[in-house]
């Protein structure tokens, strides 16, 4: 099948996407935010007041639902390379986080306060090889990496992943920084889809001094 046709087939199936039309329907940037209200709705990970950080943000759907949740004084920090429309009580950077410069910017807009929550929605630019997988769980590791790096003692982490090599191993290094660690399938989440939701909560003290994978 050439890349017209099969462009065209997503194209006609996301249209179709019912999430796709609920998410026009509330105002909401994608339908992804429908994966943040069932995790939210089972987990209680949003509260009014917290500190959080939205990595990999663009176009803005999760923040736009943490900003409903958090109120006016909470603080939430939306992080992305590619650029993101302005949205109320969020500060966006634009930037690479696995760049220093990035995390300088980020330390700076955190100032000496620690952090109550990291989302993560990201995932490589997929190729649809066998490289996809372990380029995933890389992205992963980094994103526990930067996490053990801003939390407090106790806050959590939610972050996309892929079920297959190396998912168990990171199963694994997450249960050894969290207290409580769930893998989520929200509905919203396509049934051909991979992606599993991984919800870890209560970030254990002194985590920050251990390391993330064997």
């Amino acid at each position: 099948m050439s890349r017209t046709k099969r462009s065209r087939r997503w194209l006609d199936r996301h249209f179709r996407d019912p999430y796709v039309q609920q998410a026009r329907a509330a105002g909401y940037r994608s339908r992804a935010a429908f994966k943040l209200l069932e995790l939210q709705q089972r987990d209680q990970l949003l509260k009014p007041g917290m500190r959080l950080l939205d990595l990999g943000a663009a176009p803005g759907s999760w923040s736009q639902i943490a900003a409903k949740q958090l109120g006016r004084r909470g603080q939430i920090i939306a992080l992305d390379r590619l650029p993101m429309e302005p949205l109320p009580n969020v500060q966006f950077i634009q930037g690479d986080f696995q760049e220093e410069t990035t995390l300088q910017r980020l330390r700076q807009a955190l100032g000496d306060a620690p952090l109550d929550l990291v989302l993560s929605d990201m995932a490589p630019n997929l190729s649809g090889t066998a490289a996809d997988q372990p380029r995933m769980m890389a992205l992963c590791e980094l994103v526990l990496d930067v996490s053990l790096q801003f939390l407090r003692p106790g806050g959590s982490l939610v972050l996309k992943s892929f079920q297959g090599e190396g998912f168990d191993a990171y199963l694994r290094a997450l249960r050894r920084h969290f207290r409580k660690v769930v893998s989520r399938k929200p509905k919203s989440s396509r049934p051909e889809s991979r992606e599993r939701y991984l919800v870890a909560k209560e970030l254990f003290p002194n985590a920050q001094q251990t390391r993330v994978m064997p």
